[in-house]
């Protein structure tokens, strides 16, 4: 059987340029798995990069026509709208018969599949949670021409037209998965992505990891022998030397997940790469920190999410102001500046929450730096179907649907906090802005870098403590104050990038 699976273009929202990921940096592999299963299987497998290699839906169409396959996959990718130019190349692909079933997976429409199958009647299904086995057992269905009614896994819609799902049990032996297949676009990235584990023990408000494989979803993890099989086979084949572990955390819970990763470092040490992983705050200990620098750790991406413990609280992290404190010093006497993940406005952020946030970023030095200063001071908590944060705050009607289902909005609770929050994401957009070719690597630096981006970091860092003094203090904002500030200060931006 011929398969094509689509990695779909997707538009960047000048708007949304530096928000939260889309959909979690783990999806980037959905597709190598489910085309790993499907070739073990004896399947023709092909995987597009419609994203990646910049492809237009004509050319995305040239190529289904020369494939024809029996089925095409979509991993459906949320880009902050309705994806409308997706659903009229899928209706094309159906009313031309260049496919007979299509299917869609991924963490968006494993979420928000009801209203997705509502508005493209083109989709036949949509996998839910983990989708390589269930993909290739209803490849075997469709293949048998039997029936795909009550298939576990699928939601799909019943010859009433109503839609029906069920959900499959997770993957019990991450070790018996195939390998990835990869595309030569990602092994164009800078580092060659991995995944050591899937799902997480922790339980925070906002996070859409554990929805996606279901309820009751915990950490799991491949053994590092199993890991180590295809970063060998990965260094064999094509000269790797630069890894990126995509678990959401990479350690795993407790004294076992320490082990696990002080066995994973003892493995990896003789292959003489560099890695970069992704994990809790209260993982961070110096015995498996050391071992894992001594292996080729080089970066991390740690959620601290608030220098306030009543915030970190409320969105359940499950850690505490002083872990957040202890991780950074271990990592900074490794030498690691951790790349950090940081909510400073949550829906009932008070402006004293603030404030201890932002003496929080000063006592810990995260503020010297334009990219990461220009992030903490002025993420929000994006609301996404299916976390808890969704379902407590639309059970409060305190949620407003935007251009999707999918994301919801809510109004801060205090509304100084909200305009605070609303200035810092208007001028620090501004700045993702200006920044964007730099930051990408297409547009060469100004001269005298350094100095002009340090000009701008105190900027922001300046206009956000006015600010919350101001509001501290009772001072009101009118609109028109809001609106020259704003200018102000891009012109300022623009004047010192020159």
């Amino acid at each position: 059987m011929k398969i094509l699976l689509l990695e779909h273009p997707r538009i960047v929202c000048p708007e949304r340029c530096n928000d939260i990921a889309n959909t979690p940096l783990s999806s980037c592999l959905h597709s190598g798995y489910i085309a790993g299963m499907l070739t073990s299987e004896g399947h023709e497998v092909v995987i597009v990069e419609g994203f990646l290699d910049g492809l237009d839906y004509q050319e995305i169409e040239r190529r289904v026509k020369d494939i024809q396959p029996d089925i095409l996959g979509v991993h459906m990718v949320y880009h902050w709208q309705t994806d409308t130019a997706l659903y009229a190349f899928l209706h094309k692909v159906k009313v031309e018969q260049l496919s007979s079933y299509i299917t869609a997976y991924g963490y968006y429409p494993t979420t928000d599949f009801e209203n997705i199958l509502k508005q493209c009647q083109d989709l036949n299904s949509v996998i839910l949670g983990e989708p390589e086995l269930t993909f290739a057992k209803a490849a075997k269905v469709i293949v048998s021409q039997a029936s795909l009614e009550n298939f576990p896994g699928l939601a799909q819609r019943d010859d009433s037209g109503t839609i029906v799902f069920r959900r499959r049990e997770l993957v019990g032996d991450l070790n018996a998965l195939p390998f990835p297949v990869r595309t030569e676009a990602l092994f164009r990235l800078p580092e060659v992505n991995l995944q050591g584990s899937r799902g997480c023990y922790g339980g925070c408000t906002f996070c859409y990891i554990n929805p996606f494989y279901g309820q009751g979803s915990q950490w799991r993890g491949r053994t590092p022998e199993n890991i180590i099989a295809e970063i060998d086979d990965l260094i064999a084949k094509h000269k790797i030397k630069n890894f990126y572990f995509t678990d959401p955390n990479f350690f795993g819970p407790g004294e076992r997940g320490q082990q696990r990763a002080l066995r994973m470092a003892a493995l990896l040490k003789s292959r003489n790469i560099r890695f970069g992983i992704e994990a809790r705050v209260n993982d961070i200990h110096e015995e498996s920190i050391s071992a894992l620098v001594e292996a080729g750790l080089g970066h991390i991406l740690i959620g601290l999410e608030s220098g306030s413990d009543s915030s970190l609280k409320r969105i359940n992290k499950m850690t505490t102001v002083a872990q957040n404190e202890r991780a950074i010093r271990i990592l900074r006497h490794y030498g690691i500046e951790p790349n950090i993940g940081f909510i400073m406005f949550e829906p009932d952020s008070s402006l004293v929450d603030i404030r201890v946030n932002l003496e929080f970023l000063k006592r810990n030095d995260l503020l010297h730096n334009l990219a990461i200063t220009a992030n903490m001071l002025y993420h929000h908590l994006i609301v996404l179907k299916g976390t808890k944060a969704h379902r407590d705050l639309q059970e409060a009607g305190r949620l407003e649907v935007q251009a999707s289902t999918y994301e919801s909005v809510v109004t801060l609770t205090d509304p100084k906090a909200a305009v605070l929050a609303m200035i810092m994401r208007r001028i620090t957009n501004f700045l993702f802005e200006c920044m964007a070719g730099i930051w990408g690597g297409k547009v060469r630096e100004p001269e005298d870098a350094q100095r002009r981006y340090t000009t701008i970091n105190g900027l922001l860092v300046k206009i956000f403590e006015s600010t919350l003094e101001t509001l501290e203090s009772g001072g009101q904002l009118t609109e028109e104050r809001v609106e020259t500030l704003v200018k102000t200060t891009e012109k300022e931006i623009n004047g010192i990038l020159g």
